[in-house]
């Protein structure tokens, strides 16, 4: 059964954004690829994220600003939908990259090569038109 097609909620200046395009390239992996400051991923993305990640709280990406300005000791008191509605809210709170299949049957947050290459080899992907450039855009 194949899970769709794959869409890489991504930061141009994000250099572990960077390293995941260039890694599905490498890899011909097909992928569309969404600006998460300008559309985050939906609710409904981030409510499935937030219900499958062993620790729901690496959703957030700790090292930004959006994080450091909302507080650690805030975000650790959110309810499951005020964490959510937050992220939603500002896609430079959300962990990248944030990578989805269509049918969300597939869901990675952040880039480690080892685990991607597990979780995507030999998937049956729906093709797309021509590789993302590296950058982003």
């Amino acid at each position: 059964m194949s899970p769709g097609s794959l869409k890489l909620y991504s930061y141009s200046r994000c250099s572990t954004c960077r390293k995941a395009i260039a890694w599905l390239n490498h890899q011909g992996i097909p992928f569309s690829v969404v600006d998460i400051t300008v559309t985050p991923p939906s609710r409904a993305e981030l409510a499935l994220a937030w219900e499958r990640l062993p620790s729901p709280l690496r959703l957030f990406n700790t090292s930004g600003l959006s994080y450091r300005a909302l507080g650690a000791a805030v975000v650790k008191e959110m309810e499951p939908d005020q964490a959510i509605k937050a992220l939603a809210a500002d896609g430079k709170l959300i962990r990248r990259p944030f990578l989805i299949s269509s049918d969300g049957s597939l869901l990675l947050v952040g880039f480690d090569s080892l685990a991607w290459s597990q979780v995507l080899a030999n998937l049956p992907l729906e093709p797309s038109a021509d590789p993302v450039p590296e950058s982003g855009h």
